[in-house]
């Protein structure tokens, strides 16, 4: 079975050796001293929402603009796997602690089609991302422990290691405490050129959003 049929039927495949372990930590490394430089050291980029236990670490690419360069050129690989055309949506970056987990949860309608791609860890062991293989075709914004019952597929995921799912249909999250002291790791989203969440390419829809709270 090839990945786009796997994709198509799970609704996730895994990419693994998606990237050489040393460029992505080479990034990790230039962000930190980038953000440094500027007066913003990481460990200011705390955030907590409901599906963390405690606070994590989180840049998005428009905080840091040469990770739009891992979103966009990723696109034509990504799109391959999808089989249909995709405009990327937006990126962001978070670092876990040791014993964190991901509730599991559906993703905003930006994220139709979602890669996690992990950077690197403190010690070197895989950590798992759950996906659910039942499609939920009405979104709920419910956060929940685990799948209740909901089959899933589970893939431990080393440095390097990508993760592609429908992140709008396909609830997922990480059910085991993190293993390592802290890991890192790159979330990356897309939509269908000409599909039903077009008008969030680029994330139209949050920027404008936004804009309108000012």
């Amino acid at each position: 079975m090839s990945l786009a049929e796997t994709y198509r039927r799970d609704g996730s495949v895994a990419l693994p050796a998606l990237f050489p372990p040393e460029v992505l930590l080479a990034f990790y490394q230039m962000m930190q001293r980038d953000l440094q430089a500027a007066g913003r050291p990481l460990q200011g980029f705390t955030a907590q929402g409901p599906l963390l236990r405690r606070p994590a670490i989180e840049v998005y690419a428009m905080q840091y603009a040469p990770m739009l360069t891992f979103l966009w050129g990723l696109t034509p690989r990504v799109a391959d796997v999808v089989g249909r055309p995709l405009l990327p949506t937006y990126a962001y970056f978070r670092a876990y602690q040791a014993g964190d987990v991901c509730r599991v949860h559906s993703d905003r309608q930006a994220c139709e089609h979602s890669l996690s791609l992990t950077i690197a860890y403190g010690d070197e062991r895989p950590w798992a991302l759950s996906v659910a293989t039942e499609r939920t075709d009405v979104p709920r914004p419910v956060v929940a422990e685990d799948f209740a019952g909901q089959p899933f597929r589970s893939v431990a995921m080393a440095a390097g290691d990508g993760v592609l799912y429908q992140g709008t249909h396909h609830r997922h999250g990480r059910l085991d405490p993190n293993p390592n002291s802290w890991s890192a790791h790159l979330f990356l989203h897309w939509v269908e050129k000409d599909g039903r969440y077009a008008d969030h390419a680029f994330d139209r829809v949050a920027i404008a959003q936004a804009a309108g709270r000012r």
